[in-house]
Formats: structure tokens, C-alpha cells, sequence
């Protein structure tokens, strides 16, 4: 079952386990902060106990007085961890950047391998997330969190600010999903008509076959991400490829093997045997439009995965205390250089001002 799904994955790169010490336990136990002087530098990576197991956080910032942010990957099965340090460089001047590996994901997949039976689900990754940042506040004592999302984590961020809106100071998303009803068909027809009008008989007859979605077979998911993915490339700017070598502690074989096996594991939950997996429970306008969290979303124009067309409705239906909607020229669902750009000055220049 590994093998079939390896080339069916979400995210553009490997991720992994090695052993590494917890993170300073004793700290959130005794209620006590791990900034104990001013302008104290924090770097601290390694397990921490959540949601019932050991998963990898790391922490790291020039003052762990900045805020915290906590940067919930998407995928699922695709942690930013490995390359974090080369993507947000110079971040750590203004925050306290925070990775977080989810259960089924890198570092926490390798320390706690799951069999393929063990379910995974929507609402244990929101409780994992919302353990976490309560965890992030208790050691590094602060009050509150700024959550970044995309994607798939863009379902898992608006699900924690929903439930416990008084741990996060503001949610900045990407690429935000908004349905399984609404945004896979979607893609499929906006990616059909595109295919057709470029005369791509192999696309469209590929696209055919698979017919519109909802789809019972796990593997079409992954075939129409590929197609979207070819078309996504001809009009957008391409993230340089150093973003993607992964960080020694990320590269040996057992980590990239680790990797693998973790994003298999994650898509098959994803998608389920039978269409029936996690994404199939995802129906954000369900959980009311009323928030009591400022929101911040980017979206590439020329995303075809989560298409602006999907995601404005929902942004407008919402009610928050403070919103904006940013349009990304020369940008589709994947993260480049101008989506991380954007992430900066929105966090620099609208949310950090909201965390003093």
C-alpha cells in the first residue's frame, strides 16, 4: 500500500524522525517560563507529550518575549520543519517561530509509527493543535498564539480558533480550503475547461476517466493534484529549489524513509479507501461564520486547488473583529517567494501590532 501511494502526495518534499531529548517538560509542569531574563534567545527542538504521545515541536526566535507563532503545516503528512530555517529566515527578529510536526507527520510519525488501521482524524489533530499552543503559552509565558495556516492546515487552524478563540491572538491563512462539497469540484472543472482549451488530449482524457468528484477511488485525488499542479506552474513563480533541501537533522535515510512512509500513512487517512477519509468531514461554513479572532487570508490568484472564486465567498461570509483578503499575483497553491513575502508583511505590519 506504501509504494501505490508514494506518488500520490500532497506537498513538494520530504520530511523525517531522529532521535532527539524532550523539550524542557519540567517548564510547562511547574507553570514556569522558559524566558527567565529579557531579550533571551530561544532554540529548543524535541518531543513534547500531546494529545497522549511524544511530538516534535521546535521553538526559535532572538527574544522569546516577541510573539509566538505557531506555523501548522499542511499536507496532511508534510511538516515545514526541515525547512523552516531557509524559508523564514529573518523571521526570528520579529517572532518566535514555532514547528510543529503532526501526529502521522515527520518526527512524530517516526517516534510513534502507527499501523495503516489506526484512524486519524480531524478532531484529534485540532486537539493536538490546541494542546500545543496552550503548551507554547505556559512555556514561554504568554498569553496568546498567532496560528498560520494553509491548505490542508487552513482546516485545521480555522477549527482551533473556532473552538478556543481566547488562546490565539489573530489566524493568517493560505490556500484556504473551504469544502469537500465545494472546492473539489471546483478544481475539477475549472482544470477540465483549461485542459480543453490547451488541446491537452492526455489531461483531458485522464480528467474523463476520472469523472467529477466525489470520487470512491483514493488514487483520483492524487491524479487530478498532478494535472492541477502542471497547469498551476505555467503562470505562476516557481519556489527557488534550496527551499527544499531538508536540514541535516532531516536528511538521513531513516528520516527520508520515515517521510515517506508518514506521508503515505497521512494521504490514505486524507482521502480514505473509499472516499471516506478525513477530508470528506470538511465543511467549514458548518461551523458558523461568527469569530471572535481577527482573520488574515492570502490567496494566489492563480491557485486552481483552492480557488479564489471558493475561498472569497467564505471569506466575506465571515464576521471577525478585524479581516482582510489579499490577492497574490504569479501565484498558485504552493508556497514561492511571493506568498512568504506577503505572510511577512502581514504579520509585521497588520497582526504583530495586535499581539503588544
Amino acid at each position: 500500500m506504501k509504494n501505490v501511494f508514494a506518488v500520490l502526495l500532497l506537498a513538494l518534499a520530504f520530511s523525517g524522525c531522529a532521535w532527539a531529548n524532550d523539550l524542557r517538560p519540567s517548564a510547562q509542569e511547574a507553570g514556569a517560563s522558559a524566558c527567565t531574563s529579557p531579550r533571551q534567545p530561544v532554540n529548543e527542538q524535541g518531543f513534547v507529550q500531546i494529545g497522549g504521545i511524544p511530538q516534535w515541536i521546535t521553538i526559535k526566535g532572538d527574544d522569546c518575549a516577541n510573539p509566538i507563532v505557531l506555523l501548522v503545516h499542511g499536507g496532511p503528512g508534510n511538516p515545514m520543519s526541515p525547512y523552516a530555517d531557509t524559508i523564514y529566515a529573518g523571521w526570528q527578529k520579529h517572532v518566535t517561530l514555532v514547528q510543529w510536526d503532526q501526529r502521522g507527520a515527520g518526527m512524530t510519525y517516526g517516534k510513534n509509527k502507527p499501523s495503516e488501521e489506526t484512524p486519524l482524524t480531524l478532531q484529534q489533530i485540532r486537539d493536538d493543535g490546541i494542546e500545543v499552543a496552550t503548551y507554547l503559552t505556559r512555556h514561554l509565558g504568554q498569553r496568546k498564539v498567532i496560528v498560520m495556516g494553509g491548505s490542508w492546515s487552513s482546516i485545521i487552524a480555522i477549527h482551533m480558533i473556532k473552538a478556543r478563540p481566547d488562546l490565539f491572538t489573530a489566524y493568517l491563512g493560505w490556500s484556504q480550503i473551504v469544502s469537500y462539497r465545494t472546492n473539489p469540484p471546483d478544481t475539477y472543472q475549472r482544470l477540465l475547461t483549461l485542459a480543453r482549451a490547451a488541446g491537452d488530449a492526455e489531461s483531458v482524457a485522464k480528467l474523463e476517466r476520472l469523472g467529477a468528484p466525489p470520487w470512491k477511488d483514493p488514487h483520483n485525488f492524487g491524479i487530478m493534484r498532478r494535472i492541477d499542479r502542471k497547469y498551476e506552474a505555467m503562470n505562476t513563480e516557481d519556489a527557488p529549489k534550496a527551499w527544499w533541501t531538508p536540514a541535516p537533522l532531516y536528511a538521513t535515510a531513516q528520516a527520508q524513509a520515515d517521510a515517506v512512509a508518514g506521508d503515505d500513512y497521512s494521504y490514505l487517512q486524507f482521502v480514505g479507501l473509499h472516499g471516506d477519509g478525513m477530508f470528506a468531514t470538511v465543511d467549514l461554513p458548518a461551523l458558523g461564520t461568527d469569530f471572535d479572532v481577527p482573520i488574515f487570508l492570502l490567496q494566489g490568484e492563480e491557485d486552481l486547488l483552492t480557488s479564489p472564486a471558493i475561498a472569497k465567498p467564505y471569506f466575506d461570509s465571515l464576521s471577525a473583529p478585524k479581516k482582510a483578503f489579499v490577492l497574490l499575483p504569479r501565484t498558485g497553491h504552493d508556497p514561492n517567494p511571493i506568498m512568504v513575502d506577503a505572510q511577512y508583511r502581514l504579520l509585521t505590519e497588520q497582526i504583530l501590532p495586535l499581539a503588544q
